[in-house]
């Protein structure tokens, strides 16, 4: 069974489930703050980890595997939570490469029912520095309704490298000002806080729901 950690109100209509990224954990300062800031919207805001993450909290360093590799392990997720008994709409998605995997299997999600939307923070369009390695070809042709929150300081993908890319219509891409892969900007330049952006991500996503599963 997959072990989650829960914000939020349990009979919230919408629950919210999140995947880290690639090299910090659910409980991360950047996931936290991103649950407690969805969860203040009235969101329910699951996390989880994959087992590669999981065994570093009993000292297995194994370095993270190929993001298509655990999609199996995103949609035992899926059916864990329900299995938990959270019902409701239900949005999946994920900071960086958890958002990557999410996106993976999100059409297959979506045209049974099972999910609402999707979700990603810091969507990790190319490695840093390689610009050339893209990982959207999926993207093209997604059908799930999707928002996708990118800092412009973002080194995996930034404001005009994402204007050329082929993004299927169902996507929306919100920009922070200033902020980086985890979407942190720098007060000083933009005169936002971290604090500030997770507010719009979390007023962003509950007006998204409205137009989307009303």
């Amino acid at each position: 069974m997959t072990s989650f950690l829960f914000d939020g109100h349990e009979t919230a209509p919408v629950t919210i489930l999140l995947a880290h990224g690639a090299s910090a954990s659910m409980d991360s300062p950047s996931m936290t703050a991103t649950a407690k800031a969805l969860a203040a919207a009235g969101f329910q805001v699951v996390r989880f980890e994959f087992h590669y993450m999981a065994a570093r909290r009993y000292g297995q360093r194994k370095p993270p595997p190929r993001a298509e590799t655990v999609n199996p392990e995103y949609i035992k997720a899926i059916a864990d939570l329900r299995a938990k008994g959270v019902t409701g709409k239900l949005i999946i998605g994920g900071k960086s490469m958890g958002g990557r995997v999410a996106s993976m299997i999100a059409d297959e999600m979506f045209s049974k029912g099972e999910i609402s939307g999707l979700v990603c923070l810091g969507y990790p369009f190319h490695p840093p520095g390689k610009p050339e390695q893209l990982r959207t070809k999926h993207l093209a042709g997604l059908k799930t309704p999707t928002l996708i929150f990118q800092g412009t300081r973002d080194e995996f993908g930034t404001k005009d490298e994402v204007a050329t890319y082929n993004l299927s219509d169902a996507i929306e891409v919100i920009w922070l000002e200033d902020g980086d892969h985890d979407l942190k900007p720098r007060k000083s330049i933009s005169g936002f806080s971290t604090a500030d952006h997770l507010t719009t991500l979390a007023e962003t996503v509950k007006a998204w729901m409205g137009r989307i599963a009303p």
